[in-house]
């Protein structure tokens, strides 16, 4: 893909078989990068299967296995084209590292595309509170996914087919959940379609004329259209802030036959371009980019909201790692942060918060445990008031100034400057927390974080099934005087086919801790 028309990132959420992936495949399918050759390969592939049926998610299932396969360095192979814009989707649905990929990286999406299934039960499985509809919508605004579009699918699948007013009670009880959220209703696009039968994906639909299009009402401009594709191309197109120094964080580091060490994220702020000598923080390594390639196309420059590849000289696989920053080595270089000090809301918590505390913080890329090391004053979250000093804990609906010290090496910056790199979540617990942080080591950083339990990627789908508990550090009986993370990559004994995170939850005690036993029958 060239760069003449804008990219734009987009993150595909929704519950388990909304029709994810068969609704991105068909985009990638019609509108994609996918030669044709591949796709024919792809569809003898499914026929020769039985699989013929699942052709879209078919052609989603592929990719994904290439590069698991380690056939492309690409972050984002998944990528279409629209007619205003080129759209990468960040993390196709289904992926093992979807939940864990969302919480570390899905500040880089411009829109969450919100699939919803329409039929009969389907839609309130979904809703429902052990449902994956609300979680994901949650965690897409949590973590900065302002713009969201839904895709109210499988309508061919309604009773009747098509129905108008199928599509009025989901638009209505899905307006009311994201509006509590933090969404506006009225600038998202709701969208009637049938990803397989392709309804109102990139035409208008004859068997819904009942539906005249949608309308979003924003300051920054209002739109309509019909289909799920003009909703993509009514997305406001985010700044890119070219003029700052780079900054990229490290989505992951590749060793590559014939080429050498290949690093890979997506530019924040700056251009990054062959020739520069760029520094990595906090590993504190400095080197030349020999090549920078996105989409397989050599470039000359990348600019912020690319998602790209880039060789260096002289540098080990082993010296930098994911969560580091490159920067220009000539122009404000990232540096390593030692503390900074938070103004933190407590959302969410089921106790107090005391000094010692010691969530596990992400942010852009970076993972790691910080630790409250002073309570310094209580203010009033809305006038920023100063209440009491040195508070001796906190509670859910709190503010605070704290002071924070990472347990390990890590790079942020200022929320004003850098907002990609200011902004903070916490990857676990029971906590919703929303922090603005100054550090302390030649930095500012506004901070923005977020606390929440988000614990296991699941997809229960027989030929997809992968489980990842992300983390579980604030449980008392895994904290025996530290920090401890557990994380369980695959689950494959359990075929229960339509587990939650409360299930997997269970089974993780019985296996791991050996309290209250499993109670879905097929963990044994």
């Amino acid at each position: 893909m060239g760069k003449d028309k804008f990219h734009i990132n987009i993150v595909v959420i929704g519950h388990v078989d909304s029709g994810k992936s068969t609704t991105t495949g068909h985009l990638i399918y019609k509108c994609g990068g996918i030669d044709k050759r591949t796709i024919e390969k792809f569809e003898k592939e499914a026929a020769e299967m039985g699989k013929g049926s699942f052709k879209y998610a078919w052609v989603l299932d592929k990719l994904k296995a290439e590069r698991e396969r380690g056939i492309t360095i690409d972050i984002a192979l998944w990528k279409f084209e629209s007619g205003k814009y080129y759209v990468t989707i960040i993390d196709a649905p289904g992926h093992r590292d979807f939940i864990k990929n969302m919480i570390t990286g899905t500040s880089q999406a411009d829109c969450a595309v919100l699939i919803v299934a329409g039929g009969v039960g389907e839609f309130e499985a979904g809703i429902s509170s052990n449902g994956q509809t609300r979680e994901h919508a949650l965690l897409a605004f949590t973590l900065g996914v302002k713009q969201l579009i839904v895709g109210i699918n499988k309508m061919d699948n309604t009773e009747p087919p098509y129905s108008q007013s199928r599509y009025e009670e989901i638009t209505k009880e899905v307006s009311q959940y994201i509006k509590k959220i933090g969404y506006n209703p009225a600038a998202v696009p709701f969208v009637p379609i049938s990803g397989w039968h392709g309804d109102n994906m990139l035409e208008a639909s004859s068997k819904m004329a009942w539906f005249k299009g949608w309308k979003v009402e924003r300051k920054d401009g209002n739109a309509s259209g019909v289909t799920l594709l003009e909703a993509l191309d009514a997305i406001l197109p985010p700044s890119r802030p070219t003029d700052k120094p780079l900054r990229l964080p490290l989505q992951d580091v590749y060793k590559i036959g014939g080429i050498g060490t290949v690093p890979v994220g997506r530019v924040e702020t700056g251009i990054l371009k062959a020739g520069m000598i760029v520094t990595f923080a906090p590993a504190n390594v400095t080197t030349e980019v020999k090549s920078v390639e996105m989409h397989h196309e050599t470039l000359t420059e990348a600019t912020p909201g690319d998602n790209v590849g880039f060789n260096v000289k002289n540098v080990s696989v082993k010296e930098i790692r994911r969560g580091n920053v490159a920067g220009d080595s000539k122009n404000d270089p990232p540096m390593q942060a030692d503390n900074f000090t938070a103004q933190v809301i407590i959302l969410n918590h089921p106790g107090t918060i005391a000094q010692g505390y010691a969530p596990v913080l992400d942010c852009h890329t970076a993972h790691i445990a910080c630790k409250f090391s002073e309570l310094k004053e209580k203010i009033d979250r809305r006038s920023g008031k100063k209440l009491e000093d040195n508070p001796k804990s906190l509670k859910s609906g709190d503010a605070a100034i704290i002071t924070m010290v990472p347990g390990k090496p890590m790079c942020v910056e200022s929320f004003a400057q850098y907002p990609p790199l200011g902004e903070w979540r916490k990857a676990h617990a029971h906590t919703r927390t929303h922090t603005h942080t100054h550090t302390h080591t030649h930095t500012h950083t506004h901070t923005h974080t977020h606390t929440t339990i988000y614990s296991i990627l699941s997809n229960p789908k027989p030929e997809r099934r992968q489980w990842l508990l992300s983390s579980i550090n604030n449980d008392p009986r895994l904290i025996k005087g530290g920090l401890l993370k557990l994380e369980v990559p695959v689950m494959s004994r359990c075929s229960h086919n339509s587990f939650d995170g409360r299930s997997v939850w269970r089974c993780i005690h019985e296996l791991y801790l050996n309290t209250r036993p499993c109670k879905v029958r097929e963990c044994d």
